[in-house]
């Protein structure tokens, strides 16, 4: 974690020797002067999503084997397959003016529900399961470059699900397990609306 904030901080002092070239390219895309140091009135951004996935075609949290309606057939305590799925991104960049405005903060919520086995059991069940996140921070680096510092967690069952659903359990990893990295991401092009 000390080499990410490391990495971080360099960015950051590394990104001003942009900031003049994208000045110049950019006349008056710069924040203006009357905009607050801390919490400027555009400090968050982001987005909501829901999805719906037809029968047959279900989310897999990876948290029970995708034969578990085998043993159990439609009364198998393993169904965690998703029907539905809430998502979203929040980004929070909490200064307004200086180096520091290239900063921010992000986190990307999943949440599931449902209640179906492949080949076995389709409902159309709002159940929840459980949810899937992530956090973490970034700098902007200038020309369409972040550097980003992620924390993924666990996933994290609710209610009757957060206990072991027998044979067909695959254990409290989820899709991707816990992990930590570094990375840039590159934007490029404008979207239409």
């Amino acid at each position: 974690m000390k080499l990410a904030l490391l990495w971080m901080v360099l960015c950051l002092a590394m990104s001003g020797v942009v900031s003049a070239q994208e000045a110049r390219a950019n006349h008056g895309a710069t924040p203006a002067a009357s905009d607050r140091l801390f919490f400027p009135h555009d400090m968050f951004w982001g987005y909501g999503q829901f999805d719906l996935a037809p029968p047959h075609n279900e989310i897999d949290p990876n948290l029970c084997r995708a034969d578990a309606g085998i043993s159990g057939g439609v009364n198998d305590p393993c169904n965690a397959f998703a029907r539905y799925m809430l998502s979203g991104y929040v980004e929070i960049r909490p200064f307004g003016r200086t180096q520091l405005r290239r900063f921010f903060l992000f986190g990307e919520p999943k949440f599931l529900f449902g209640k179906n086995l492949p080949q076995t059991l389709y409902t159309w069940s709002f159940d929840a399961i459980g949810v899937e996140r992530s956090w973490g921070a970034g700098i902007y680096m200038g020309r369409g470059f972040e550097m980003r510092v992620t924390q993924h967690f666990l996933f994290s069952r609710f209610g009757a699900r957060d206990r072991n659903l027998g044979g067909a359990d695959l254990g409290p990893n989820g899709p991707w397990g816990r992990y930590n990295m570094i990375g840039v991401q590159k934007y490029f092009g404008q979207r239409r609306y």
